[in-house]
């Protein structure tokens, strides 16, 4: 489970049962059951037209996977187990079938296999991860952009509440009595501006954004992966890889191939 992700979620609803209780004498105001059926139902009738029924519901999904699941491996424990896969390779090491199968990087994992399945020459198979690599990063990356563009329904949605209830209170004017109405009436109509506001800022747009972040940072995991493996294939030694590796790292994530040899 990705703590940090929960972190930040529940941050996020601390936020915002603060800012309903904080300097509101009576806090049930800001409970409206017809400005949350506008925000939320209108936001999912609107994603469910924008992206299918199906999509919608994978939408769910995507959240879970992506916010709480989602792992991506630290890159140079990784650049360190594709030495030792590179040294077991090379040496034809009877070890190496046990070593691919307690592979945790499912990408890794994939990668291998088919490289010990000697399928594909050196150049074809660089040619097929790196087009795997790829594919994985724009499908993950159409998800996130999904969140991101949920995030503009429900303000939207609050604002239609917003103006609904400004016609109903319009509605009521001239009538006697009508001036003492006037604010909570007002109060109540913004109450759905404010769901909407609530939900994409602190919910949706971040979650959209932290799954664009986790697509680019596991599409520069896969590419390291396929350069890799495309050394490994080679039958480079293992200080090799871990140099050419080290070219996607900043100086102090490099891995050390001194120490790593010497261990």
């Amino acid at each position: 489970m990705n703590i940090l992700n929960l972190v930040g979620l529940a941050l996020a609803i601390v936020v915002l049962i603060v800012s309903f209780v904080w300097g509101n004498d009576d806090p049930s105001k800001l409970l409206d059951l017809h400005g949350i059926l506008i925000v939320i139902g209108g936001t999912v009738a609107a994603v469910a037209l924008s992206f299918r029924i199906d999509r919608a519901l994978k939408m769910v999904k995507i959240f879970f996977m992506g916010m709480f699941k989602t792992r991506i491996q630290d890159s140079t424990s990784l650049i360190q187990e594709m030495m030792k896969l590179g040294e077991a390779y090379k040496n034809n090491s009877p070890q190496l079938e046990g070593m691919i199968n307690e592979i945790d990087d499912l990408f890794l994992k994939d990668a291998m296999i088919t490289l010990t399945d000697q399928v594909f020459s050196e150049k074809k198979l660089y040619k097929v991860l790196h087009t795997r690599a790829m594919t994985i990063y724009q499908r993950y990356l159409v998800e996130a952009q999904m969140f991101t563009a949920t995030g503009k329904y429900p303000p939207a949605m609050g604002l239609m509440g917003a103006v609904l209830g400004m016609i109903a209170l319009l509605a009521t004017l001239g009538k006697p009595g009508a001036e003492k109405n006037i604010g909570p009436a007002m109060s109540v109509a913004l109450v759905a501006t404010l769901y909407g506001i609530a939900v994409a800022n602190l919910f949706i747009i971040p979650i959209g954004d932290n799954l664009e972040s986790v697509a680019k940072e596991m599409k520069v995991k896969n590419l390291i992966i396929v350069e890799g493996v495309r050394i490994i294939a080679s039958k480079a030694n293992a200080i090799e890889l871990a140099e050419e590796m080290n070219a996607y790292l900043l100086p102090a994530e490099r891995v050390d191939w001194k120490e790593q040899a010497g261990g």
